[in-house]
């Protein structure tokens, strides 16, 4: 195999990095050469991301590419899903995103089930209900008679914003689109039904690409301010669980996958959408993989809960690393309250600590006495939805689930996984830490023709990345 070098550009809810992967002889290596914060700005009532920072931080990435000498095969992004961008007609970004995290659509949903009901929503699209799904961002938007939508041409999806910006092409990446509910994920193209119904006209999103197609080539202007040669950008699987997904390393498809992170995704990977009266009923989605694959998964509130209590205490002057939390919680052995991570009042709280504490007291739960027991109780309610949620995976996968990899930040908390490994009762294998970058870049490997297929991508994985697991205590 050629030497190829390969930047992946992650962005999560709270934080971005700049990935260098490189392939050479069937191994992988890669180096984070740049990390940024991600922050949600709250003006005038409502909460917008950033994207004039963001693009400043991949252009820095780029930079400190072409300075250290790294001269990438091509670029690709990944972010979370269901937010976007409002182009005009001339091209210009009318306005910062809407961020997921503005509470503007709490409660919008039994509103439009009067028009369309729950029902006929998830048989058309198969996505879990959940009040920040784009469908009902718009849907509030075109209420509240927001000037960037109604006066828009086109709508992009985050990752496909940042491409826009780095190359003035605009796409429209299948496995970001497939969040939105605005999708029919067996025709893979946007409900002209829906997207009516809403108010907003059928052409709002450019043509739907496939994971692994070309966007275009960094602009000039970037090219000359970064240093960088006019390199690809790959529109990649740019929803970060499809691309963390693409980076497990099984031999088999007899496997969970739980990506941790801010949020925890847990689910299986299928052939086909899995649509029906019971997986309506569990709120589960189906989202678009790589190759034509579907992600058949649940949304779980995953380490918000614990970033935004360590946010909430660094304020207050007790700033604990990672090596307290787990300390932690190991001192609380007896302290065995649990919460449900994915309850609303943990949403977009003002302080998270408080919020558990009035959701224990609201729940005739005994409420953590001080952070070590908040601490313990995040930890052990996260294992026990883990639990839950995989119980109920078993009775759809059409393959029996050996062992769950955890991937993406949240599999370095090795607590957390001997946690998980009890509560399921079958192994949990640990790792990569950094799937969603890999996933990234191995899709850029098969957009230049290195890797033929998922499978051979996870065996290359499997071969130069470590991993660790974890048995079942009794």
């Amino acid at each position: 195999m050629a030497d190829y070098t390969f930047l992946a550009f992650d962005l999560g809810a709270t934080s971005g990095r700049a990935i260098v992967g490189n392939l050479d002889d069937n191994s992988l290596k890669i180096e984070e050469i740049h990390r940024f914060e991600n922050i949600i700005l709250q003006i005038n009532g409502k909460y917008y991301w950033d994207i004039y920072n963001l693009y400043n931080q991949l252009i820095t990435g780029i930079k400190k590419c072409a300075e250290a000498g790294i001269k990438p095969h091509s670029i690709g992004i990944d972010t979370w899903g269901v937010d976007c961008g409002y182009i005009g007609a001339d091209g210009t970004l009318l306005a910062l995103p809407r961020s997921y995290r503005d509470p503007y659509t709490q409660g919008v949903t039994e509103e439009f089930f009067k028009i369309i009901p729950r029902e006929e929503l998830y048989g058309e699209t198969g996505i879990q209900i959940m009040d920040f799904n784009t469908i009902f961002q718009m849907y509030k938007c075109v209420k509240e008679g927001y000037s960037p939508l109604l006066s828009a041409e086109k709508a992009l999806f985050m990752p496909d914003l940042l491409s826009y910006l780095l190359t003035g092409n605009m796409v429209c990446e299948y496995t970001d689109a497939s969040t939105s509910q605005l999708l029919d994920p067996k025709k893979r193209e946007f409900s002209k039904n829906l997207l009516n119904t809403i108010g907003v006209k059928e052409d709002i999103f450019p043509e739907i690409v496939m994971p692994g197609s070309r966007v275009g080539k960094l602009s000039e202007h970037i090219s000359n301010i970064t240093g960088m040669d006019r390199i690809d950008v790959i529109a990649v699987a740019g929803h970060d669980t499809a691309s963390a997904v693409a980076a497990v390393p099984s031999p088999d498809e007899n496997f969970a996958y739980l990506s941790s992170g801010t949020w925890s995704l847990m689910g299986i990977e299928v052939e086909n959408p899995i649509i029906n009266e019971e997986s309506m009923k569990e709120n589960f989605t189906n989202e678009g993989g790589i190759e034509g694959t579907t992600r058949f998964l649940k949304n779980i509130t995953g380490m918000w809960l614990l970033e935004e209590c360590r946010r909430s205490w660094k304020r207050k002057g007790r700033d604990y690393s990672y090596n307290d939390i787990v300390e932690m919680a190991l001192s609380q052995e007896d302290f065995t309250t649990t919460i449900n991570p994915d309850d609303q009042s943990f949403a977009a709280p003002d302080d998270m600590p408080t919020a558990i504490i009035e959701y224990c007291e609201k729940n005739g739960l005994k409420s953590p006495s001080n952070d070590s027991e908040m601490v313990k109780c995040i930890f052990t309610s996260l294992a026990q939805r883990y639990k839950d949620v995989l119980e109920i995976l078993k009775r759809f996968s059409p393959n029996p689930i050996d062992r769950l990899h955890i991937i993406s930040g949240g599999c370095k908390n090795a607590l957390l996984n001997q946690m998980t490994a009890d509560a399921i009762g079958i192994p949990v294998v640990a790792g990569p830490s950094e799937a969603t970058a890999i996933g990234n870049i191995m899709i850029q490997a098969k957009a230049a023709g290195i890797v033929s297929d998922r499978k051979e991508m996870r065996r290359l994985i499997a071969q130069a990345i470590e991993t660790q697991t974890f048995t079942p205590r009794k």
